[in-house]
């Protein structure tokens, strides 16, 4: 057996694409990332907090959206990664990725429109629980594509991309979401992500193209099993990428799963009132980032990722702290704009930094599914954590559960972003 210093010298395997990919390439690439952008945009942040209160009562709020949101989440841990798995080893003749997406999205569609006409809190969680399924099933597979093209010269300009393209999507998202909610017209919503989704995924599948596999290695199903293990010793670098994205994820879910609730209650708005303007704080934000996002995943191609991942945390964490204050709409405003820019930069830079930690781009969809258990975990143990504490202290002091809460998101974002630099092995 080997030794502990033995396995943590293990180079990661490396078998990355070699000619560079088109501009042209990557924004088709990207318009599957406008698309799932715009559906948990307009999902997580407007509609389903909106939802929430059309089942339950207005003092379990909390607990019940976190029920709601925590089921789903755990769906997408295990799908994204056995998605990845049967995608690297898919010999199908359209390719190894696109037949997964397409068939994910499918499913994904006929999901939302089983939540628009849910009668019951129960149905409209599980149907929630089968979008989340096929939605990660479909991006377990698609994640494989980037590795599977792009060589490590252009992983910052491609995450530049990502990023600059997930904003677009959650703006436009915010916006029309926002505004239909705000008018009473929830049910419509449904309707218009399923559409987005189906049309920017066909384009994409479509657009680009991939080598079939051309024979799959023996399967086992012992050893299948086995590769969902990635050893912490022998991949340092990819088990800290994973603690500190979750770490920051668990941050950013704390606050954006209740931000609805806060400004309804904060700003002592209605349900319809606090929707719309979620929305128009959704959409600042993250236009604010879309430049910085496009900018900071260029400059890490030349500069190295880990101090923009760290600096861009450290400046999320320190401009939450104008959320404790519980400050005005015209404040709130502020804070949109200063967040989204350290958002931007995050959001692109982290991406690519875990490209360049996997472990073998042979394996790179299973392993970006294991990676991105790191964003859904904290999707589950954000509400069930949070959701609790707020009721609990706001029926003690009106408000007082937003201030508990947000601090301890605060904590654990200054945390993941200080232990990036534990990563080594990358730049």
């Amino acid at each position: 057996m080997r030794n502990a210093g033995a396995l943590a010298a293990a180079p990661p395997v490396s078998d990355a694409p070699g000619d560079r990919v088109s501009l042209v390439e990557l924004v088709w690439l990207g318009v599957y990332w406008f698309a799932t952008s715009f559906h948990w945009g307009a999902l997580l942040t407007v509609v389903i907090p909106a939802e929430v209160l059309r089942f339950v009562p207005e003092s379990q709020k909390g607990v019940y959206l976190g029920l709601l949101l925590s089921g789903g989440a755990v769906m997408a841990m295990v799908v994204a990664p056995i998605s990845g798995a049967l995608s690297d080893r898919s010999t199908l003749p359209m390719g190894r990725r696109r037949p997964f997406v397409l068939a994910g999205i499918l499913v994904n569609c006929a999901g939302l429109v089983g939540m628009r006409y849910a009668p019951t809190y129960a149905w409209y969680a599980g149907m929630l629980v089968l979008v989340q399924a096929a939605n990660n099933f479909a991006g377990g597979s698609f994640n494989g594509l980037i590795p599977d093209k792009v060589p490590p010269s252009q992983r910052g300009l491609t995450s530049g991309v990502m990023g600059f393209m997930m904003m677009m999507g959650t703006v436009s998202a915010a916006l029309v979401a926002g505004n239909l909610v705000g008018r009473g017209q929830a049910a419509a919503v449904y309707f218009i992500v399923a559409g987005v989704l189906a049309a920017c995924a066909g384009a994409m599948a479509w657009q680009i193209k991939e080598e079939p596999l051309r024979a799959a290695p023996p399967f086992a199903l012992t050893e299948f099993a086995r590769s969902f293990w990635i050893d912490p010793r022998r991949y340092p670098d990819f088990a800290w990428m994973f603690v500190t994205r979750g770490l920051v994820m668990l941050g950013f879910y704390t606050m954006i799963t209740f931000l609805q609730f806060f400004v309804k209650d904060t700003l002592h708005l209605t349900r319809e009132q606090a929707a719309l303007t979620t929305g128009h704080l959704s959409a600042i934000t993250i236009a604010s980032g879309t430049g910085m996002a496009l900018l900071a995943g260029w400059i890490s191609d030349r500069i190295g990722r880990r101090g923009i991942v760290s600096a861009a945390g450290v400046f999320l964490a320190l401009t939450s702290v104008g959320l404790l204050t519980q400050p005005p709409y015209s404040t709130l405003v502020w804070i949109a704009v200063v967040f989204g820019i350290g958002y931007g930069a995050y959001t692109s830079v982290d991406w690519a930094l875990a490209i360049d930690v996997l472990p073998s781009n042979r394996s790179a969809a299973k392993d970006l599914g294991i990676w991105a258990i790191a964003n859904t975990l904290p999707q589950v143990l954000a509400p069930i954590i949070a959701g609790p504490i707020l009721d609990s202290f706001n029926r003690r002091t009106p408000n007082l559960g937003y201030t508990v809460v947000f601090s301890g998101a605060i904590v654990y974002v200054v945390l993941g972003s200080i232990l990036v630099w534990k990563i080594k092995g990358a730049r």
